[in-house]
């Protein structure tokens, strides 16, 4: 009889396997004659199916993918009319997979670039069932070049504060009702820096987008940020200066004296900061003895200038500006905002959003400039609101999981407490809503700025920096302990809030080189702290 089930076996199998390929051909024909109907100031200028394990070769100015790994999807191309008079549009992107969950995530973009993200389509939504949105925000460049704003093209900056972001999420949600004849059922978000921002303005304006929200380092008060970017290169600047550090000293002299001093006060020795706020780091004990080799210590204007660099930006009449840099980033904070030359999106960001002077350099700031970046705001893009009550409460009841690297060169991660401590404070004083209900907030030890995506110079750190979100290497798996995504749908949807992720550093951050550690990421105010065993392993290390 053996040779009957083995025949019965095989027509069984080709009958599934024609099955598959009908049902394949069926959601190709399907992508391929996708017409929605009317969607106000929407057009699909593209379709195109991508069969499971198919090449994804796609580049724009700001992202890029190029793999064979994912599910079947279909890449939907729109152009969404941002301003009809002024003839202004975005140009968004939609990925529809075939193995749908009925969630949407919409995929934030970082510093200026203008240009979908389809790294993060392809490399977090697709994958795990989402329905994928990004846009170019209105405009098409790098990360670092906000020339296109200029000369006085408010209607494209409005476009990129929030406008283009606000309309895609509209469309691409109504192109996954049409798509699937189906409401999606919850709605995410996902960004860094930029991103962060964005998310954050978009709960801020418009509550019921999101039900849950995923920010990374957000740079949500541009208008502070830029002017704090500008103080700290003064701090340093110019080379010729007797105040500045070159980049040598920051690794060889003061990076090793900071983790000398602050190293081991988290019960273990391994090049990581746990929690910088305990570390008094006192940079006097580099201090230049008469006849010693600069380059191996510090002159007393090097000292003042580090004390400026990390204590918090205050202005003469202690208005709050900014926080400072964190104990623990030594070796990049010279490819930050402390380096040889001023960073070059605070240059572009007084030129072309606040004073539309392109010939305006950072060695013209002052304090007068942050008055008016206040004014002007451009964009309506800082997002700085304290009152998430209406995204929070009921009966929405959104959640906001927000990280930052301690060791950020570019945006203070001290700045992210301060935020958090303000909309703590205003749901305290002014609603029923507890912080722990509705917001977390997680410090990442000695992470960088968004990893390693937007900023290729840069660096992840001496840190777990793998954990789910975007611009990362992949997490070390896909389950909500592991995925800080996983864990955000676990919260909206289950009920169950994260109160630590364990991230993953892989050698040189790239996952085909191995697993270097694992470490717990500990929900603020508490921190991680070694307890015995495996320093490599999460295991050996508790939140408390």
């Amino acid at each position: 009889m053996a040779p009957v089930f083995a025949a019965f076996a095989l027509l069984v199998s080709a009958i599934a396997a024609l099955g598959d390929a009908t049902a394949r051909d069926s959601q190709a024909s399907a992508c391929a004659q996708f017409a929605p109907d009317d969607i106000p100031g929407v057009t699909v200028t593209a379709a195109t199916y991508f069969p499971a394990y198919a090449r994804v070769d796609i580049t724009n100015i700001f992202s890029s993918i190029n793999t064979t790994d994912l599910p079947a999807f279909c890449r939907v191309e729109l152009k969404v009319t941002t301003n009809a008079t002024a003839g202004s549009f975005a140009n968004t992107e939609v990925w529809l997979p075939d193995a749908w969950t009925g969630r949407t995530l919409t995929i934030g973009n970082g510093g200026f670039g203008g240009g979908v993200t389809v790294a993060d389509l392809g490399g977090i939504a697709v994958p795990q069932g989402f329905v994928g949105i990004s846009t170019n925000t209105g405009h098409n460049s790098t990360v670092l070049d906000g020339s296109w704003a200029g000369p006085h093209n408010d209607n494209a900056i409005v476009d990129w504060g929030w406008r283009a972001i606000h309309l895609s999420v509209v469309a691409g949600k109504e192109v996954a009702s049409q798509y699937y004849d189906q409401t999606p059922k919850k709605s995410y978000y996902a960004g860094c820096s930029t991103g962060g921002r964005q998310g954050l303005k978009e709960i801020q304006m418009f509550p019921d987008s999101f039900d849950g929200i995923l920010v990374g380092a957000p740079a949500n008060f541009m208008t502070h940020h830029e002017a704090w970017a500008a103080h700290m290169s003064l701090n340093v600047l110019p080379v010729t200066s007797s105040r500045f550090i070159p980049e040598s000293v920051w690794i060889n002299v003061i990076a090793p004296e900071v983790m000398c001093q602050c190293d081991a006060l988290d019960g273990l020795s391994d090049g990581i900061i746990n929690d910088p706020r305990v570390c008094s780091f006192r940079p006097e004990v580099l201090t230049c003895t008469p006849g010693q080799d600069t380059s191996t210590c510090l002159t007393g204007d090097q000292i003042n200038a580090l004390h400026r660099i990390y204590a918090d930006y205050y202005e003469a009449d202690q208005t709050y500006i900014f926080g400072g840099y964190q104990p623990g980033g030594e070796k990049l904070y010279a490819r930050g905002l402390v380096g040889a030359a001023p960073f070059p999106l605070l240059q572009d960001w007084f030129r072309f959003f606040v004073t539309n002077d392109t010939q305006w350099t950072p060695d013209q700031f002052n304090a007068s400039l942050i008055t008016l970046s206040e004014q002007v705001n451009p964009g309506q893009a800082d997002a700085i609101s304290p009152n998430l009550t209406a995204f929070a409460g009921a009966p929405h009841n959104g959640k906001v999981l927000h990280y930052v690297g301690w060791a950020d060169q570019l945006i203070s991660a001290g700045y992210s407490v301060h935020y958090y401590e303000t909309v703590h404070a205003f749901a305290q004083e002014n609603s029923t809503l507890a912080i722990d209900d509705f917001y977390r907030l997680f410090p990442v030890p000695g992470m960088t700025h968004c990893v390693v995506c937007f900023f290729p110079h840069a660096s992840g750190g001496q840190a777990a920096n793998a954990f789910g979100a975007v611009s990362q290497p992949a997490p070390l798996s896909l389950d909500a302990e592991h995925n800080i995504i996983a864990a955000m749908v676990r919260w909206v949807e289950d009920g169950v809030a994260p109160s630590q992720i364990v991230g993953v550093k892989y050698n040189n951050d790239l996952p085909s080189n191995g697993i270097a550690f694992t470490r717990p990421i500990c929900k603020y105010p508490t921190t991680v702290r070694y307890q015995g065993g495996d320093p490599n392993s999460a295991s050996s290390f508790v939140c408390g």
